[in-house]
């Protein structure tokens, strides 16, 4: 009976393939994300268990790391809602503290990171983001400055033209905002 309750509700699209997330080829994609064995140890061990905690589901968890102090700042695994995370007072007062922030997060759907995701690494002033997604991607960005959700959308509308599937729509979108410097991302793999 437990076990049914367990896959109740469960979504085959979302769901993590363990092995492969325990494997060295996924656990050496962390290797060169910062200068630290032990820091990419800590962010790698962080991925794998929101991985392994939200796999079926489409709700995110979130982690921020002190990339000085190599400590884990707070780890969200209590939300709720769908393909969000949604910040407490508490939560803003912990990260505001730190200077030097890594913020992990998984998405469930392994699209690239989202305007959302860049406008709230500007706000928070991050020094690195982590999109850790459930097919074993895994993206880092960085931004200079805010982007415009409403260009970002138009954006998105003009990229169908290319394309249907909305890993590439939201990748050609997110081009636009890399050609004029605002923001960067790429794909984490093994060198």
């Amino acid at each position: 009976m437990n076990n049914e309750k367990q896959r109740y509700g469960r979504m085959k699209e979302t769901s993590v393939n363990r092995s492969y997330i325990e494997s060295g080829d996924y656990r050496r994609k962390f290797d060169m994300i910062t200068e630290s064995a032990s820091l990419n140890r800590l962010i790698y061990e962080m991925a794998k268990k929101m991985l392994l905690h939200r796999s079926g589901t489409l709700i995110e968890d979130m982690c921020w790391i002190d990339a000085q102090s190599e400590t884990i700042i707070h780890y969200k695994d209590d939300e709720q809602e769908n393909q969000q995370i949604s910040h407490s007072e508490s939560i803003d007062k912990k990260i505001h503290k730190v200077k030097d922030i890594i913020a992990i997060h998984t998405h469930p759907r392994s699209l690239p990171p989202s305007a959302e995701d860049f406008n709230c690494f500007v706000e928070n002033k991050y020094t690195l983001g982590l999109i850790i997604c459930h097919n074993g991607v895994i993206y880092g960005y960085t931004a200079k400055k805010n982007i415009d959700v409403r260009l970002w959308e138009r954006y998105v509308e003009a990229a169908f033209e290319y394309s249907i599937e909305q890993v590439n729509i939201q990748k050609i979108a997110l081009n636009k905002f890399v050609d004029n410097g605002d923001i960067d991302y790429w794909e984490v793999d093994v060198l």
